[in-house]
């Protein structure tokens, strides 16, 4: 566009135009990768049923809601003065407990009856590994008790235990869980927290690491919960409440990228999103992929790097707020660096990708 690159005062070029203007000019595109994100993602979801409603459909024995008084048919609409829609806003309250009693409140036929509740507390351990499919670590947990012990990014898992993971993620995941099965749920302390040794491939040696891993409590009340009436508009408040989680988990991967909770070496690139997309299995999983390269785009682009439209638009809010704009030479001269420094993340990233491949 006229003026975008280099300033123009010719009427009607982008120098021109009012910096509202400008600001919408420049955030177009990266708006539009979002929008067509959202669409995509939405019809995608929408179209494969309806969700989880907060009416109780079956109790879990052995759980804190069999012996609370809750009953099938039941709804729930409060946990903690939180109100509860679906099965979502369950999950999210629950996610939030932390003492040893609740108060839950339930419609009855009509009846609002008000219950306390003490959820069943289930402790698990978590080494905080990722696995690709074929038992490579491809990324790990900041100060998890795997990166405490030394385990690396691309180390290949070749036993757990001294049982052979015969280079496959879910068979790795079942001698983990087998070993989950053997926590005394009444104690659960440090003390029981017994090593897992790992076996790995590292550079073509083999490496023994002896992992002690965390013991995580969570909470739950012990009800599986009944589907929504399958409806177009039920449908479309699935579709809305999935896309919403689908853009907040964006936000979320990236201020985990900002505080250091998630490192460099996780992002992918096009090398890496090349592999995952060949990797998808039929024509929804590449819709769902779709989307979330191009949400992925869209929010990246915004972000306030020189370079990135972002970064464009910090530059005109900076012209807004000084009245006048930056001297060329000094604009050109940050849009470079900030080129230079994606650069170098793009083949930090390319490289992280090739490794993870081969």
């Amino acid at each position: 566009m006229e003026g975008e690159e280099e300033r123009s005062n010719n009427e009607g070029s982008f120098s021109k135009a009012s910096i509202p203007k400008r600001i919408a000019i420049v955030a177009a595109g990266a708006i539009v990768n979002i929008i067509f994100a959202v669409i995509v993602y939405f019809i995608l979801i929408s179209t494969s049923g309806t969700y989880l409603s907060n009416e109780v459909d079956s109790l879990v024995d052995g759980f804190s809601a069999q012996t609370s008084g809750i009953q099938p048919g039941d709804k729930i609409i409060e946990i903690n003065g939180e109100k509860i829609n679906n099965k979502y806003d369950l999950d999210e309250e629950m996610n939030k407990v932390n003492s040893k009693e609740i108060s839950v409140k339930i419609d009855r036929n009509g009846e609002i009856i008000d219950l306390m509740v003490e959820p069943t507390e289930v402790k698990s351990k978590v080494t905080g590994i990722y696995l690709d499919e074929q038992a490579k670590i491809i990324t790990m947990d900041k100060e998890s008790p795997a990166e405490e012990a030394g385990i690396e990014n691309n180390d290949i898992i070749l036993k757990i235990n001294g049982e052979d993971v015969n280079g496959s993620r879910e068979k790795a995941i079942e001698i983990l869980n087998k070993n989950d099965e053997n926590i005394d749920n009444e104690q659960g302390n440090e003390e029981n927290n017994k090593p897992i040794e790992f076996v790995l491939k590292r550079d073509n040696a083999e490496v023994t690491v002896n992992l002690v891993p965390d013991t995580i409590s969570t909470y739950y009340l012990g009800v599986n919960m009944k589907y929504a009436e399958d409806t177009f508009f039920n449908r479309c408040i699935n579709g809305a409440i999935e896309t919403k989680n689908f853009v907040f988990s964006m936000f979320d991967s990236l201020k985990q990228l900002f505080t250091g909770d998630v490192g460099i070496d996780q992002m992918m690139g096009p090398v890496g999103i090349s592999e995952v997309v060949a990797k998808t299995n039929g024509i929804r999983e590449f819709f769902e992929m779709m989307a979330l390269i191009s949400l992925s785009l869209g929010v990246t682009n915004l972000l306030p790097i020189p370079a990135l439209d972002g970064g464009k638009i910090l530059i005109l809010i900076i012209e807004a707020i000084r009245r006048k704009p930056l001297k060329q030479e000094t604009e050109i001269n940050i849009q470079l660096l900030g080129f230079a420094i994606l650069i170098g993340i793009f083949l930090l990233v390319t490289y992280n990708d090739i490794l993870r491949i081969f």
